[in-house]
């Protein structure tokens, strides 16, 4: 479910609950209504992501490889999809790794040597909850277009990443060759 069809689903509970509650709101004004049910349903899926992220970053911890503890691979950002309980988005100075899945994992790597461009894009309702999602265009040969689904604070991760692919190219020596 997308974010624009889950805020229409809790919205459209909020007013069946108003409804069903028996408050008279006839006095209030139709547009203030609104605002405050969406205040109400902003606030509402906010603390339900929050709460989704504390029990996903307990769960990220224990699951964090060993070996990236001790070697030269950073971790530059970890993430998830807002309101996501089965996908995680991590970059490091070398790649960037998306992982999915509740009990079995299926394991996505793309190295930052690889990216060839990083865009990102916000609807007008994502971008009033600070989300976007990231598109990756690189090389790899398994998964060469990967978007990263709405990533809270996109232009900041975009911003990462780029600076990551940066990085990465001149570390190996690289330089990209535009046709033009």
């Amino acid at each position: 479910m997308s974010i624009n069809e889950m805020r229409a689903a809790v919205t459209a509970k909020v007013w069946r609950e108003i409804a069903n509650s028996g408050i008279d709101v006839s006095a209030v004004d139709r547009t203030d209504m609104d605002k405050l049910v969406g205040l109400v349903v902003d606030a509402a899926l906010a603390e339900v992501d929050a709460q989704l992220g504390s029990s996903n970053a307990v769960r990220m911890a224990n699951s964090a490889p060993a070996k990236w503890q001790n070697s030269d691979e950073q971790i530059l950002w970890e993430g998830r999809p807002f309101l996501s309980l089965v996908t995680d988005y991590i970059i490091t100075n070398q790649r960037v790794r998306i992982i999915e899945g509740l009990l079995g994992k299926n394991y996505e790597d793309i190295e930052l040597v690889r990216v060839q461009d990083v865009d990102f894009k916000q609807s007008i309702s994502e971008r009033a909850m600070n989300l976007g999602d990231i598109f990756i265009r690189s090389h790899d040969p398994s998964n060469p277009e990967v978007i990263l689904r709405n990533v809270q604070n996109p232009k900041d991760v975009h911003e990462i990443l780029r600076r990551a692919v940066i990085q990465a190219r001149k570390d190996f020596g690289l330089r990209y060759r535009e046709e033009m």
